[in-house]
């Protein structure tokens, strides 16, 4: 996925309301950015830190600004915009880029599923045969090269497994995809002290027949994309 323009570079003062960032630009101006995650953001919310933004020309978006990347003190980057990886997914099934979810005609986003939840992409083939596949973003690392997910307690992505769960005892198939967007992270593996019954569903989902994909991405200023499967550490 290609930025609309190169994003542009600064220092982040302070993140705060989940959805909030103070930023010094390189230019010395001082904004407030949109921040399009509700986590915890562990690793990556340290004042002092590089950080990448893109910049809406929207007269009607209150903050022109989002926050996109943030430089890791090993020299990295991570993603921390939690709405970029369906993006990327899209793109990567459009272009078979992703080799265990390539062979689908339709590929239908935010269906309804389980209790009161939307899947983010139903695929199906011409045949019948239908995958739920639930996208997870995940940009924690304290342990580089290893990525974590999550970075707090994720009641609603454990609830997401069990749905998955359920989708593989109708008879159909259902994924849990793991975007990592870390440059510094080759392999994955559920963050167990941070959440454990999340740990604990994913080994159930994938113990019942859910498939566990992990996805490292490419990116720099100018864009994202998936890149390649990774391990998943258990």
């Amino acid at each position: 996925m290609q930025f609309p323009s190169p994003l542009s570079h600064g220092v982040l003062v302070s993140r705060y309301k989940r959805f909030f960032a103070d930023v010094t630009l390189d230019s010395g101006e001082e904004i407030t950015a949109h921040c399009p995650n509700p986590g915890a953001m562990l690793g990556v919310n340290m004042p002092g830190l590089g950080v990448w933004l893109s910049r809406s020309d929207d007269p009607k978006r209150k903050l022109a600004h989002t926050l996109e990347m943030v430089e890791t003190p090993d020299g990295g980057l991570a993603g921390v915009n939690t709405m970029l990886p369906n993006r990327l997914v899209a793109e990567a099934l459009a272009a078979d880029a992703i080799p265990e979810l390539t062979g689908y005609d339709v590929h239908r986003r935010e269906v309804k599923y389980g209790e009161a939840s939307r899947v983010d992409f139903l695929l199906e083939k011409g045949t019948g045969e239908r995958c739920w596949l639930e996208i997870k973003n995940c940009h924690l690392s304290r342990t580089p090269p290893l990525a974590e997910f999550p970075d707090c307690v994720a009641a609603r992505s454990t609830k997401h497994l069990g749905e998955l769960e359920a989708m593989v005892r109708a008879g159909d198939r259902a994924v849990a995809l793991f975007v990592v967007q870390r440059t510094d992270c080759d392999a994955f593996s559920a963050a167990g002290d941070l959440d454990p019954a999340f740990a604990a569903a994913l080994e159930r989902a994938a113990g019942s027949g859910v498939d566990v994909l992990c996805y490292a991405c490419h990116m720099d200023a100018s864009a994202v994309q998936i890149a390649h499967r990774i391990d998943w550490r258990r």
